[in-house]
Order: structure tokens, then sequence, then C-alpha cells
């Protein structure tokens, strides 16, 4: 059914609702009775209204001709094929920019699908809508996307379990009266009241059958006579097929029917209609049949290789309205419940043939890379029909690699719920069929651990990925392509555990191999080198990170094979590098550049746009550009929260970003109230140990001092170091950064003794394990300088503080915040700005 525009006089928003039925008839009782019960159950709160009987019945008319008839009442009105429940959730997220929220190209499908379901219980910016959801037939399945708000929700299904969960209409055939009146008003004269009373109750007065009849004999010009003639004779064949009761057998008779015709004059196309069958039932891309058509199986091979006989077989189906063609699109499609009559009337033999074809249709028209984002539509397509077509089942290692492809697609798109579901399937039915040390079911694996890292499940992950790289070691060698692969994934778990040194030890030893074995320009190669130089920035070796980094990203930057999303990675990283060497003023331009490429390309509300977006944040704040730093970190922070709420890594370091930002513009309250539930977040995430979750108490104890408390600031720093140091020493970044504040901390108690000596033992540490201009030095440098005036040792504070002076100006300027605070004799804090794993 086409799909209109927004209708006159109705509501703001008009999407993906059918056209209306020109000759829908009489229902005037159900309409009416829906409108009474919808407006009885949701006067509060929305309580989905089902309409519920047989396929055919006209559910679905009958919610189009509602939209229709009451769309005056609604400033929104969104329709949701629900016959997969996989798809509903994209469609869903397709109201998110209607609602004022981030699209689902940028933020995934799965957070934009929560994010609209949240907007529209709120009643904010729309109280009157009315979602449907047609074709629902599992409740279990589709309840969580059902939106309890101030609107309306109408559920068309055929199973009779709604009435368990839901208030519901039966919906039953048409009365005698109302088919004759349907089918003379589409035959007009060409047919009399007693022709259509005959063939109404020869079709069981069922809309749909009595629907495909008409347009049969309009199409046709074939008399009624003959028609209940050749439809008498097909109810013989169909009756013994023993048709589930779910399809009735007049229903079938007048689909066979256009099929039998068909089969006489161009056999090919019913082959190329049965080949369609065994696809989703959403539209099928009319490229799968050109270029997928060298990895066929000889049962399609002559239609599909033949390009004039094929375009013969597709213009007859859509003649006869057995395919629906959208020229816009290049898409065909095939009703679902057609797709079910062919399938059934299909012997097994030949239906696991053409499923097979399907198969290998799907994969050989699949796009090579699912990291390129020109491949991403093309991927879109194709996700639709993965579980309808039963490829998950297939065995063939191409099919398994597309099936992999696929939820690559999903991972790097950001809909990392969407393929962890599937990936789980994945494993289960694949070790079920070859075993659980197969390849493909180690690499499936190797892909849900990554999953399970970009959610912040760092547990899960390194415990999966540490039992599937051992057994790809075992069983595949350890220099295998899919081994190398999990030996880098293995290493980002141990990072999210806290584990550095391992990580870069795997993560080095991957780069050598990845090296010796392509080169290294190669883009394996390069991102086992990314992966290595995050080894090095978390061990606070933040000059190798950054040369190591400028080396891939100009390498990237240069050869093929390379995903935007990966290329901005590197370049957020490498900015990151930059400005924890301490150059501020080019990492904030490499901050934005990075940023700028990540909208223009990714999508604003990207998961990785938005990592560079904080980046870029934490960059104007140290450079000084606080104003600006503030109003980005509060956008991002927002967004990242509706993307993955508040539990999330990456949500937890924005709120950090967001609480440093507010305390460098004075705003100190509201800076802990940002700060305080991200850092009880930490534990949860990380462990307890975990150097993130240590130095974000490291942030919470700076604030808890400036609104008031430095004495439960030091002790909880002085538990946080004593944790840093076991975890990571005391010379790495955290450790001396949650030095320096203690230090600060003791200061603000007058125990200036106590301040001058944590102050002069970390400026010995941090001159020896980083370098004299670097910002961790200057800052303790300008600290110090205070607390040996405070002991009385003037001249040695006046010799530091020329010094510093002099060293700010030359590193940082000195209109920058922290050399003015040397030269007004203020004191200086370190913040903890956790980069991602």
């Amino acid at each position: 059914m086409a799909e209109n525009s927004i209708p006159a006089s109705g509501p703001k928003i008009w999407e993906r609702v059918p056209k209306r039925n020109p000759n829908f008839t009489g229902r005037n009782d159900l309409l009416s009775a829906l409108r009474k019960s919808i407006n009885t159950v949701t006067a509060v709160v929305a309580q989905p209204q089902a309409l519920q009987g047989l396929g055919g019945v006209g559910k679905t008319q009958l919610a189009i001709e509602y939209a229709w008839q009451y769309r005056a009442h609604y400033d929104m009105v969104w329709w949701v094929p629900a016959d997969q429940p996989m798809l509903v959730p994209s469609v869903l997220a397709g109201m998110a920019s209607h609602l004022g929220l981030p699209p689902a190209s940028s933020t995934g499908v799965e957070q934009a699908t929560q994010a609209v379901l949240r907007t529209l219980e709120s009643g904010s910016p729309y109280r009157s809508w009315l979602v449907i959801f047609d074709n629902a037939e599992d409740p279990e399945y589709i309840k969580d996307f059902i939106p309890r708000g101030p609107g309306h929700v109408l559920i068309t299904s055929r199973n009779s379990r709604w009435s368990d969960h839901e208030p519901t209409i039966q919906v039953d055939v048409f009365r005698r009266e109302e088919s004759v009146a349907f089918l003379r008003k589409r035959l007009g004269d060409a047919i009399s009241p007693q022709e259509a009373d005959r063939v109404a109750d020869a079709l069981g007065d069922l809309p749909l059958a009595l629907e495909q009849a008409a347009a049969l004999l309009a199409r046709t010009l074939m008399s009624v006579e003959e028609y209940l003639a050749l439809l008498a004779e097909q109810t013989s064949k169909l009756l013994s097929l023993e048709k589930a009761p779910t399809y009735p057998q007049s229903m079938t008779a007048a689909w066979q029917l256009s099929v039998s015709q068909l089969a006489d004059r161009i056999p090919a196309a019913v082959e190329v209609l049965r080949c369609c069958a065994f696809f989703g039932p959403e539209p099928i891309p009319r490229d799968v049949f050109r270029r997928g058509n060298r990895a066929v199986g000889a049962r399609l091979a002559p239609i599909l290789s033949d390009p004039i006989e094929l375009t013969n077989a597709l213009s007859h189906l859509e003649r006869l309205a057995l395919v629906k063609v959208e020229p816009t699109t290049r898409t065909l499609q095939v009703h679902r419940l057609n797709q079910a009559l062919l399938r059934d009337e299909t012997p097994e033999k030949d239906r696991a043939e053409l499923r097979h074809e399907v198969h290998l249709l799907l994969s050989g028209t699949a796009p090579a890379d699912p990291d390129d984002t020109a491949n991403w539509p093309r991927f879109e397509e194709l996700a639709a029909h993965l579980e309808p077509s039963g490829l998950i089942d297939c065995r063939v290692p191409a099919v398994r690699s597309f099936a992999l492809d696929l939820v690559r697609y999903m991972y790097v798109r950001g809909s990392y719920r969407q393929a962890q579901t599937l990936l789980n399937e994945y494993i289960q039915k694949w070790s079920e069929a070859s075993g659980a040390r197969h390849k493909d079911v180690l690499a499936a694996k190797v892909h849900l651990s990554n999953t399970y890292l970009q959610l912040a499940s760092y547990a899960r992950a390194a415990e999966l990925i540490a039992e599937t790289y051992e057994l790809m070691e075992d069983s595949l060698g350890p220099e295998h392509s899919v081994t190398l692969w999990a030996r880098t994934g293995y290493a980002a778990a141990l990072r999210g555990r806290g584990d550095f040194d391992k990580a870069q030890e795997l993560d080095a030893e991957a780069a050598e191999i990845y090296e010796r074995l392509h080169g290294d320009t190669h883009p394996l190669t390069l991102r086992a080198r990314h992966s290595l130089a995050l080894d090095y920035a978390l061990r606070s070796k933040y000059d190798q990170a950054g040369k190591m980094l400028q080396d891939v990203f100009l390498n990237q930057s240069s050869v093929e094979g390379v995903g935007r999303r990966t290329l901005l990675t590197t370049w957020i990283n490498l900015g990151r590098a930059v400005r924890l060497s301490g150059q501020f003023e080019v990492a904030t331009d490499m901050a934005e550049e990075a940023y700028t490429y990540g909208v223009s390309q990714l999508g604003d509300d990207h998961p990785n746009t938005l990592l560079a977006a904080r980046d870029f944040a934490i960059s104007l704040r140290r450079s000084g550009r606080v104003a600006e730093a503030l109003d980005l970190m509060r956008d991002t922070h927002t967004r990242l929260h509706r993307l993955y709420g508040g539990g999330h890594a990456d949500t937890m370091a924005a709120a950090l970003g967001l609480a440093s930002v507010l305390r460098a513009n004075g705003e100190f309250a509201e800076a802990l109230d940002a700060a305080k539930p991200a850092v009880d977040h930490y534990p949860e995430v990380f462990g307890d140990d975990h150097p993130f979750t240590l130095a974000a108490k490291v942030e919470l104890a700076l604030l808890v001092r400036q609104n008031g408390d430095p004495e439960a600031a030091r002790t909880m720093n002085e538990k946080a170091l004593a944790g840093l140091t076991a975890r990571v020493g005391t010379d790495h970044d955290y450790s001396v950064t949650c030095a320096i504040n203690l230090q600060n901390d003791l200061a603000a108690l007058g125990r200036h003794d106590e301040a001058r000596a944590v102050g002069e033992e970390t400026y010995r540490r941090i001159q020896t394990n980083f370098t004299a201009d670097h910002y961790l030095a200057l800052i303790c440098a300008a600290n110090l300088c205070l607390d040996l005036r405070a002991t009385g040792a003037e001249e040695e504070a006046k010799r530091l503080h020329a010094e510093t002076t002099r060293r700010f100006d030359a590193v940082a300027g000195r209109e920058h915040p922290d050399a003015l605070a040397l030269l007004a004799g203020e004191r200086i804090d370190c913040d903890f700005d956790p980069p991602p794993i």
C-alpha cells in the first residue's frame, strides 16, 4: 500500500500511514466501537487497543481507516509494521527527528528508539499522538516498545493472546451485505448483486480474498462464471494440501489462481516469485538479483543470468499485482501472506533449495566493507532479510561471513544491542551445527566481546575473550587472522579491567606480527599500532603515544580500506595525546577538526562523534575557553545520557568533564551535583580498584574541598593515592594528579609543612618521569611556591616562582588561566578526564 503525505486538516506529523482505501465500505460499527474503546482506556495513560482476528479479515484496513477518519484529533500519527519484531525499533527510531531528538543514523537504532519512547511518554512536544503497530503477532516481542503516555496506541494482530494483555476488539469477516457492497463498489455494473453474492459466498466473505478477487476480475475481464469455475477447481487442489487454519481456503484459492495463470505463460516469473517468498516481507533490493546472479545455484542461474528474461518476469509480476515495485527505491515486495502461501505450496525439497538460493543472493550482493560508511545503506536493506530468510542456519562460509559483516555494520553504526542479540543467536546455532570450536563460532564470540566493550560490560568482555582467545591459539594458531584480531580485542578487555601493562604486551606482539605479515602501512597493522598507542597513553607515555598515533593517522589518511569511523577514532586519540603532553592550543585545533569531521561524516549523534565532542570540550577548557567548553560539554553529556543512560562509561566521563568545566566556571555546587552520580557508577562499571574508579574519586574529592570540606577531601585523596600507587605506581599521571590535589587539601587545612613535603616529592617525580615544561610540573611548581613561602623558604619560593613564570609564558602563554592563577598567588588543581578504553 502506498503511503500518503500529510492529509488536509490532519496532524502535524503523518508518517508511514498507508494510503486510504477508496473502496473501504461498511464497518462503521467497528470504527465507532474502536473510537469509544480507545478513548475510554486512554483517559489518563495510554493503554493499547488491539484489533484481533484471522489473517485477511481487514484489521489493517480498519486501522488505516481509523487513522484517516480521526486524523484531526492527533498531532502525530505513526505507522509501525510490526510483523518482524527486530525491525520495530528502526521504525520507532524514525520518529526521532520529528520529536526534536537525534536521528538513528547518528545514535544507533536502539538508543534512538528508547529516546522516542521516553519522549512520547512525557507528552512533550505532543500529547495527542497515535502509534499503530500493524501485524504485531507476539505480545512478548512488542510490549517493551509500546509507549505508555497520554496518546493512543492501536495494535493489529492475528494472535488471540493479545486479549490477555490489552483490551481487544474481535474483527470478523464481512457480513454478507458488506461483501456485496464491497464488490459492487470495486466492479460497478460489471457484477450484479446476485453475482457478487455468489463470489462472496465462495470466498467466505474474507475481505482480503474479496479484494484479490475483485482485482483479478477487473484486470483480466474474466466473467464471474469463469472465475467461479476456476476457483472450484483450484479449491480442490488446495484442500488436498491441508492448509493451516490461519489461511482460509478461499483466500489461498484466489492467490493460487493468479499464480497458476502466470505459470502457464511465464514460468520464470513464478520461479522468481517463489524465490521472493523466502526473503523477508520488507522491500527486496532489485540489485540483489543483478549483483548476486553469479552466486546462486543451478535453479535460478538461468533466469538471473539473462537480464531480459529477469526484467520480463518482474514486469509480469508487477502487472498482475503479485509484487509491488517501487521505482524510486529500486525495490520490490511481496505481501507477507502471499509469501506464506507460496512457501506452503512449495515442496520441502524445493523449499530448501529456494531458501539456500536466497542465502547465496544476499551474501553475493553484499558490499565488502561494513566499516565504509558508503556501504551502510546497502547493509541496512539486506539486514531486514537476515532472520526471515533463515540465513543464520546456512553453513556456507561466504554466507556466514556476510552474517558477521552484518553485525559488524550494526557495531560501527552504534547499534550495539541489536548486534549483541544477533551474535548470541549466531553462537548458539553455529555451535550446535558446527561445534563450539569452529572458526565462525569463535569469530562471532570476538564480535560479541567487542560489543560488550562498547556497552561498557568490561567484565563480561574480558571473560568471553580470554576463553575465546585461548581456543583460537590452540585451534587456529597464534598468527591466524582471526586469532590476531582476538588478541587486540583481549588487550582492549584488559584495558577495561585496568590491566594496562598486560594490554600493552599483547598489543605490542600483535603489532609486530601484523607488520611482519602485511607491512607497516596495511590497515590491520595500523589498527594494531593504534591500540598499542592507547596502551602507551594509559601508562602516561604521552610522547610515545603521540608519535605513534601521528604516524598511524598520516598513513590511515592516505591508504585505502580505512573507514571514516576508524580514522575519526585515531584523530580523537591523537588530539588527546597532544593535549596530555601539554600542548593545549594545538590539541584544541586538532579536536575541533576531528569533531567537525565526525559531524560531517558520521552525524552529530554518532557515538564516535560524541567522543570527539567531549575531547574538544576538554581541550577548550584546558585552553581557557571556558564558556565555549561549558556549552559543548553540557550538550554532549545530554546526548550521551540520552544514548546510553547514566551508567555507561562514556556518559560517566562526560559527567566528570561537565563537572570540571563547571568548576572552572566557579559553579562549585552544580559541579559536585554533576560528578557525584557518575562517580557512584564507576565501581559498578569498572570495579572498586580500577584506576579510573580511583581517579574519579580524586575528581570528587576536589569538588568536595571546593564546596567547603577540605578534611573530607584529604581523606578521600589519601585513600585514592594509596589505591593508585598499588595499581599504576607513584609516577603515573593519575597518581601525580592525586598528589597535587592532596597537597592543596593539606594547604587548605593549614598543614603547610606536610603540603610542602608532598609537593616537593611530587615535583621531583614529575621532573623525572615527565619534563620540566609539562603542565603537571608547572601546576605542581606553582602550588609549591605557595607552600615554600608559607613555611618560610621565601628565597627558594621566589626562585621557583620566577622559573615557573618563565616556563608558563613559553608553554601556555601569560593569559592562560593557570598562568594568571600563578601570578595571582592562587592554588591550581588538577582534573581527571577519563579516556575511552
